[in-house]
């Protein structure tokens, strides 16, 4: 594997039908449920982190896995207050 090579590395189809590379922070387990917590690469370009995008995972029957968008807010800040808990350590998160 070449250094440019990661393994971290997610590339998803965009709405206007482009790759769009996101970093894989963390896969958190709540409630039942398995989420992906992504960094768009573009953002890292900056020092600063604006936002995350977080997907959860759809584990269909042929072993392969979906990321659907959430659009339950409540679900969305449950799971992103249990991601900052995990990471505090790692990520300076203003309140």
């Amino acid at each position: 594997m070449s250094e440019d090579e990661r393994d971290d590395i997610v590339v998803l189809i965009g709405e206007d039908g482009e790759e769009v590379e996101f970093e894989h922070l963390d896969t958190v387990e709540l409630n039942g449920n398995e989420y992906v917590i992504l960094l768009p690469l573009e953002e890292q370009e900056d020092d600063e982190v604006d936002e995350v995008v977080i997907l959860k995972v759809d584990h269909n029957e042929d072993g392969e896995d979906a990321f659907i968008t959430i659009d339950d807010e409540e679900e969305l800040n449950e799971v992103f207050e249990e991601f900052k808990e995990r990471m505090e350590e790692e990520f300076d998160f203003e309140d």
